[in-house]
Order: structure tokens, then C-alpha cells, then sequence
């Protein structure tokens, strides 16, 4: 029971983090509320028994894209006066579309089940690095292979990019 309620109370906040970064009308608190909701979703994950993804969580998004967005943010510098109007038009059009993904998700996560303690009991082992590894090596090893081709093809792209700026600069 102590669980669940831990596991409501994390979830609220998660929500009420994550709600902050929307409405937050200063960029770079935006981003401080992003880190916590990263480190509230850590915390989830390492009592679903995840430690590998709590830990990828906590280093890749909370450590380097947070401080990346940071760097990004400082380095803009953004101000009121530079920062464009949004009109009527632009306002209706983003209701409407995060009014259809709620709709979206309403309708996708109806029919899921919500699994309990019966399910921990049972698979004790599976949030742990030793199964993720069997999993990743043997089920989905075309999709592992897949994503890496296409982490390697995204580098390339931004490196001939990069690369086509400089010489049109020089």
C-alpha cells in the first residue's frame, strides 16, 4: 500500500513539473522544471525496478540535454521585444492540435491494463541491465541495428552541413 501512495505522490509531481514547464513564461526556469520532472521520472523508473533506464535517464537527458538546452537558451539570450506576437490564428491553431494529440492519447491509453503487485512478484529480473541485454541481443537486435545505422547517418548529415555553412561563410 506505502507503494502505491509513494507512487501517486510521484506522479502528481511529475505532472505538476511537467505542467510548469508549459506554462513557465521564463525560459530558463522552464528548463530548471524540466530537470526535476527528469528526476522525478528517475525515480519511477528505479522503483519499477528499471535501474539501467534510471540511469541513462539521469545522465543523458537530466545531465547533458539539460545543460545543453541551458548553453542554448544563455546563448540567444531572448528577449521580450525580439520575441514574435502570436495572433489569433497561430493561438486556434495550437488548441487545436494539442486538443487532438489529448484526444489521441485519451484514445490509445483507454483499453490498457494497469498491472500491480501480482506483476512485480513475477518478473522480478525484468528492469535489470543483465535481461535488458538479452532482450536488446536477441529479440530486438534489427531494430538495435537499425537506430544505430540511423544515429550514424544523422551525425554524417549534421558534419556535411556544418561543413556546406563554412565554406558558404568563407
Amino acid at each position: 500500500m506505502s507503494l502505491q501512495i509513494i507512487s501517486i505522490i510521484l506522479g502528481s509531481l511529475t505532472l505538476a513539473s511537467a505542467l510548469m514547464v508549459v506554462l513557465s513564461k521564463h525560459p530558463v526556469r522552464s528548463v530548471i522544471y524540466l530537470v526535476i520532472t527528469f528526476f522525478l521520472i528517475t525515480s519511477m523508473y528505479i522503483m519499477m525496478n528499471a535501474q539501467f533506464l534510471a540511469v541513462v535517464n539521469m545522465i543523458v537527458y537530466a545531465g547533458a540535454i539539460m545543460v545543453l538546452f541551458l548553453f542554448v537558451l544563455m546563448l540567444l539570450n531572448l528577449n521580450k521585444e525580439v520575441e514574435p506576437m502570436a495572433t489569433r490564428g497561430s493561438q486556434l491553431a495550437a488548441f487545436i492540435a494539442g486538443g487532438s494529440l489529448f484526444l489521441v492519447l485519451i484514445t490509445a491509453l483507454k483499453d490498457t491494463l494497469i498491472l500491480g503487485q501480482s506483476y512485480r512478484e513475477n518478473h522480478s529480473q525484468i528492469g535489470l541491465v543483465k535481461e535488458l541485454g538479452n532482450l536488446l541481443f536477441s529479440k530486438y537486435i534489427v531494430a538495435f541495428e537499425l537506430t544505430s545505422i540511423l544515429f550514424i547517418a544523422a551525425m554524417v548529415g549534421a558534419i556535411l552541413l556544418a561543413k556546406r555553412e563554412k565554406q558558404i561563410i568563407e
